[in-house]
């Protein structure tokens, strides 16, 4: 068995990264592709590894043999890689390919070790390796049958979007016999360069064989073996995070990122916080069905979207901002204030970052679960002096939850205090508590200076639209906030979203309903779990106290080996070893609760 690895390519994507290099001495945590490729290779006891040189090809030489790999290595130089595409570098080694059975890879590809072994491992002679298309691939896919036959090649000028359900990305890894490359793949690759020139790719080789009775080649599915195809600085910071040396730099690599995890194969978040069960298929359709408009067309300014924000929760428009997500809003409003701001702690972060240490007086609740009352903080911020008082109900990430009716007396002791409250709603609808919104226009009104905050994302499930709305009985402050964030600070698509959601308010109730029974089954399967101890929660996340084990070493077990993704709270909790985890659905609840029955068992 040998290999033969394409490096002939210019990389332009990379831009500066390969402005004097080829593609595949770009470092990845410090070591190049080309490097980390040729010592997982050494590993397998290959007759040769034949490489194709190009672009900067006597520099690549020149670095390959400071590498001190064992396995020979057969160097072919392509002279026209500026004119021409990986059908001619590999036409030049194709006489190469007859002389033995070779593995067959680009050079711009990282994964595991355990990949290699999938090839090898697997009895059957010539395999083009894949996995299940995910949003973030890119390139020729394919579509199989049961019996991994290669039915279809789909380059992407032919990829559709509603089938994407039956596509397989190619990796650009593949087996090939002695046999399959005497008989099948050169004089085919022959044919097609002759007939269509040299300015092609291989693949399209592989996709007329698969038209014949017996092409011989077969697909080999990956089963969750991490790899990643490396063209542009978006790709090279994705893999510097999935192939870190130790888990606990991915996890900080990947946690610096605060979101964007859809990127990463087989992860599952349980550390952004949204909703399971909304928003429902239809009004996902209903957004798809306009989606070009949406696309291509300028949203309304604010007055507009205040109107639609105003129509969706009953509210005035006067009384009501829109914020691209509550963040926005929240970094608007804090700007705005002064003097001394009550806190509770362990708390959303953002308002306590937004405002100086030196004017914060923080309330940390002297009790197992962080749990506090309205009485509680009317007791100890009594005699605090504070101008502005910030109250997220349900807290995170404790899950503390006060009842509407304890909100409206604290609502009305700030109001004699000379207090400007700030209550922040986002995860108010989770609470078994019905009804109990301040987004109420006679509340409002009725005290200018109480400032409900809420974040759309969290409790609609839409984080990706980015929306969230703040509203007071204090029209002037509002009305300077909307000219404090930008015109357009919403798209189409929040727009649109805010156009159309009331119709979906019954599916949203019942979802709520949906949700409210899968916490209480989450919960008591995470309570059943030696170790554990669940914090009462109202909100769509749970806080858990963990003993026998550290919180940084669950999440990063749970990261390495299940790819799942939690929140540990070392940092908001010093000294104490507490995670936060999301309420997901069922199945994906189910998935975590096994993965930490497994560690703690």
């Amino acid at each position: 068995m040998q290999a033969v690895i394409l490096a002939a390519g210019m990389g332009k994507r990379l831009k500066d990264l390969t402005k004097d290099n080829t593609k595949c001495m770009v470092k990845v945590n410090g070591v190049t592709l080309i490097d980390r490729m040729l010592h997982q290779l050494d590993e397998r006891y290959l007759s040769r590894i034949v490489i194709v040189v190009g672009y900067e090809g006597q520099k690549l030489i020149d670095y390959i043999a400071t590498l001190d790999i064992k396995t020979p290595i057969t160097y072919v130089n392509n002279p026209i890689y500026d004119k021409t595409n990986n059908i001619y570098s590999l036409a030049l080694a194709k006489e190469y390919l007859k002389e033995d059975d070779t593995l067959l890879f680009e050079s711009d590809i990282i994964f595991e070790d355990s990949v290699i072994s999938e090839l090898l491992d697997d009895p059957r002679e010539t395999l083009a390796l894949v996995d299940k298309y995910e949003s973030w691939m890119d390139g020729t896919c394919v579509k199989l049958s049961p019996e991994d036959d290669i039915e279809a090649f789909v380059p992407g000028k032919n990829f559709k979007f509603n089938e994407i359900n039956e596509y397989y990305k190619t990796v650009n890894i593949y087996k090939f016999s002695r046999h399959f490359s005497e008989t099948h793949y050169v004089p085919f690759l022959d044919a097609y360069s002759k007939a269509l020139g040299n300015n092609e790719y291989y693949e399209q080789v592989l996709r007329v064989i698969t038209m014949l009775d017996d092409p011989e080649i077969k697909a080999k599915r990956l089963s969750g073996q991490l790899w990643y195809e490396i063209d542009d600085v978006q790709d090279l910071d994705i893999a510097t995070s999935m192939f870190a040396p130790s888990v606990e730099e991915k996890l900080a690599l990947m946690q610096q990122r605060y979101g964007g995890y859809w990127r990463y194969p087989q992860v599952l978040d349980f550390c952004y916080l949204v909703n399971p069960y909304f928003p429902p298929q239809k009004l996902i359709d209903e957004i798809k069905a306009s989606f070009e408009k949406l696309l291509t067309q300028y949203p309304s300014g604010m007055k507009v979207n205040s109107l639609l924000a105003a129509k969706n929760f009953a509210l005035h428009p006067e009384n009501i901002v829109v914020g691209n997500g509550a963040a926005e809003l929240i970094k608007s409003l804090m700007n705005s204030l002064d003097g001394k701001c009550g806190f509770i702690r362990p708390t959303f972060e953002e308002y306590p970052n937004r405002y100086t240490e030196e004017n914060s007086v923080v309330y940390v609740p002297d009790n197992e679960n962080y749990s506090y009352t309205a009485n509680d903080i009317m007791s100890y911020f009594g005699d605090k002096d504070i101008e502005t008082l910030i109250v997220i109900n349900p807290d995170n990430p404790s899950g503390n939850y006060i009842p509407k009716s304890g909100l409206l007396e604290l609502i009305d002791w700030a109001d004699k205090k000379g207090i400007k409250i700030i209550i922040d709603e986002s995860f108010t609808d989770f609470s078994d508590e019905l009804n109990n919104t301040l987004l109420d226009t006679e509340i409002l009104e009725a005290n200018p200076h109480l400032f409900v905050v809420k974040s759309i994302s969290k409790s609609y499930g839409v984080p990706g639209i980015r929306l969230g709305v703040l509203a007071s009985g204090d029209t002037d402050r509002i009305a300077k906030m909307k000219k404090d964030v930008a015109i357009w600070n919403i798209n189409s698509f929040g727009e649109f979203y805010l156009q159309i959601e009331e119709k979906y308010e019954s599916q949203y109730r019942q979802a709520l309903v949906k949700f409210r029974k899968e916490r209480a089954r989450f919960v008591e399967a995470l309570s059943a779990i030696n170790g554990l101890r669940v914090i009462p929660s109202q909100a769509n996340f749970l806080m858990v106290e963990l003993t026998g084990i550290t919180a940084k070493e669950l999440t990063q077990k749970l990261l390495a080996d299940y790819s799942l993704l939690i929140k540990d709270l070392s940092s908001k909790l010093k000294g104490k070893e507490f995670i936060r985890l999301a309420v997901r659905n069922t199945e994906d609840n189910d998935k975590l609760v096994r993965a930490i029955s497994e560690i703690l068992r």
